[in-house]
């Protein structure tokens, strides 16, 4: 079993979950998840956990993500995307490239996002797209998002624009397109959508589907696949001796010296032959040196 990280450039048409199942059948592995959904339409980052990997999947998932992609303006649509059908068509003819530019930057800093209607989004264990399939009405779930970045990246274009969008895991892209348009005095879809990066993995370093196996071979065209002991996390990593690793693999938490690290904090542990051995807590700081308590939470070895 293969155990570590996975980089795939999902292509347009497929599930997440698609993704995996080919994957799973591909690589003959049935362990193997991801850290956060593509919609169906959208391309490109997929970061898939296999193995050992698939327990640091909280770690991950929760990781800022770059989109890249396109609004159209005149048309609105039940999904807020090109995949749903039109429900309010309006004019463009106010539309200028200042007044949108002005109107995306509004959106960044921290604002309350209310998912779209169709979404993976869950109340009372259904998905919200479940309920819209069935005519149900959607309740408004509004959760705290943030947004660094949403510009464009080219002129408007007749009634499109393109886009960059940085912001936090959970910030639906649709539902910023589909506000935008309300902000201009008209109406707005998302027309495009690919994923360029989570956190610090890039689309530039993914591998399609159909080509997965060459990101094990001996000499992988693209650095797609991340060894488990390789893989980046986003806290400090504390290197342990011989008796804080058999201590950390006994559930004992060990003292360390690190100044770097504070009550509260995650660390990723490992041995020093920098072998992945667990995922920690610092749990308590001793005195004024840098001395801390650090109790394991995940362990691999």
């Amino acid at each position: 079993m293969r155990h570590g990280l996975l980089l795939i450039d999902k292509e347009a048409g497929c599930t997440s979950h698609d993704v995996v199942q080919d994957v799973r059948r591909r690589i003959g592995q049935k362990k193997i998840g991801h850290c956060g959904t593509l919609d169906p339409d959208a391309t490109g980052l997929l970061l898939l956990t296999l193995g050992q990997g698939t327990r640091l999947t909280r770690f991950l998932i929760r990781a800022p993500k770059v989109y890249e992609g396109e609004i159209l303006f005149g048309k609105s649509t039940d999904t807020y995307d090109a995949s749903g059908t039109v429900t309010e068509e309006a004019s463009t003819a106010s539309l200028t490239p200042d007044a949108v530019t002005t109107a995306m930057r509004s959106f960044e800093g921290e604002l309350m996002q209310t998912p779209p209607p169709y979404c993976a989004t869950k109340v009372g264990g259904v998905k919200f797209y479940e309920l819209a399939r069935r005519g149900e009405s959607v309740p408004e779930k509004v959760k705290k998002v943030q947004v660094w970045s949403f510009a464009p990246t080219g002129e408007l274009q007749g009634d499109r624009v393109t886009f960059r969008l940085s912001c936090s895991s959970g910030t639906y892209a649709r539902s910023l397109a589909h506000e935008l348009g309300h902000r201009l005095d008209t109406v707005s879809h998302l027309a495009r959508l690919r994923r360029l990066q989570i956190g610090g993995f890039a689309v530039d370093d993914a591998v399609l589907v159909a080509d997965v196996e060459t990101a094990f071979g001996p000499d992988p065209p693209r650095p797609a696949f991340i060894p488990f002991d390789a893989i980046p996390l986003p806290f400090e990593e504390i290197r342990t001796d011989a008796q804080q690793e058999r201590r950390i693999t006994h559930g004992q938490t060990v003292l360390v010296r690190d100044s770097r690290i504070d009550e509260g904090d995650w660390v990723k542990v490992v041995n020093g032959r920098r072998e992945f051995v667990a995922v920690g807590a610092v749990v308590e700081s001793i005195g004024d040196d840098g001395v801390r308590v650090v109790q394991p939470k995940i362990v691999f070895k």
